[in-house]
């Protein structure tokens, strides 16, 4: 398995990155605690190179790096970051097949 990443999700990342004063080397996501259910996406840019133990995944000709931890890619992995755009929000969006559950808000997942 793998962690795919959209055509229109990678436009959007390289549209944020733009936008910052310094160019990032990477987008870090992955999974944290907290939240209604448990965990929460993770979604900073990374100033720094991945770390070593990271997977690291390249779009765009090497233009766009997306970095994740090995444990946050335990639970994402088969997953599908996609970029939504509704008239009620906008944002990354994942389709994780891992997910058992989600809260209310959309924000926590539970696994």
């Amino acid at each position: 398995m793998s962690i795919e990443v959209t055509e229109r999700a990678v436009e959007e990342i390289c549209k944020a990155a733009s936008k910052r004063p310094s160019p990032p080397k990477g987008l870090r996501v992955g999974i944290r605690g907290g939240g209604c259910t448990g965990f929460s996406y993770l979604f900073e840019w990374s100033d720094t190179e991945a770390r070593v133990e990271d997977k690291v995944l390249e779009f765009a000709g090497g233009q766009v790096k997306v970095f994740i931890d090995p444990k946050s890619y335990l639970f994402l992995d088969g997953s599908t970051l996609d970029y939504a755009s509704s008239m009620m929000a906008r944002g990354f969006k994942w389709t994780n097949p891992n997910v058992k559950g989600t809260c209310g808000c959309g924000e926590s997942v539970q696994f």
